[in-house]
């Protein structure tokens, strides 16, 4: 759901305009940002569904540290009050809301692997609505988002260029298009390379 991910972020922005764009990007995927050195480490791990080759939504994600529900806020937590530092309080609560985001997001369509505590203590019941189990549904929801998010962002950006002038607005239409072409490509390396 990466592609998801960044189109949510764009969404934020038409919102908190203070933002970072390039800090909420970051923000919504800081889990998958903090997976990978334990990932590397083999502490967290991805195994293949039964049956697939991997790919797009055919992965047990192992990331009990990271995607657990604690785990998820507690890096939001973590984000929010660093950034909180050079952007300020409210960007900061916004940042770290976007971090955990990326937690109820993955909690649509991850199978059943999302633990509620860190290392999966106490054996709790995994949490996943398993969207993933049906590609072209959750193939949509990703797409859905990236528009959505694109939309929002161009709307926002525009309204900013037209009070700047009319040079401005031809910026904002591109760097909207870019997003929404980032956010496509993004899509389609997610889906069809895996």
């Amino acid at each position: 759901m990466v592609a998801g991910h960044f189109g949510f972020a764009a969404g934020v922005k038409a919102k908190w305009r203070s933002a970072p764009l390039w800090a909420l990007m970051l923000a919504t995927v800081w889990l998958d940002v903090v997976f990978v050195p334990l990932y590397a480490a083999g502490i967290e791990t991805l195994t293949p569904v039964a049956g697939t080759a991997g790919g797009y939504g055919s992965v047990i994600i192992h990331a009990d540290y990271t995607h657990s529900l604690v785990g998820a806020a507690v890096l939001s937590l973590l984000f929010g009050l660093v950034a909180a530092v050079p952007w300020g309080r409210r960007v900061g609560v916004v940042l770290g809301a976007v971090v955990f985001s990326h937690w109820v997001l993955d909690l649509v369509v991850h199978r059943g692997d999302m633990p509620i505590l860190p290392g999966n203590a106490g054996a709790l019941p995994r949490l996943g609505f398993g969207l993933w189990r049906v590609p072209a549904a959750s193939i949509a929801v990703e797409l859905a988002l990236v528009a959505a998010g694109s939309l929002l962002y161009w709307r926002a950006a525009r309204q900013v260029a037209l009070a700047a002038g009319a040079r401005d607005e031809r910026r904002a239409r591109l760097v909207a298009a870019l997003v929404g072409a980032a956010g496509l490509v993004t899509l389609a390396l997610d889906v069809f390379v895996g």
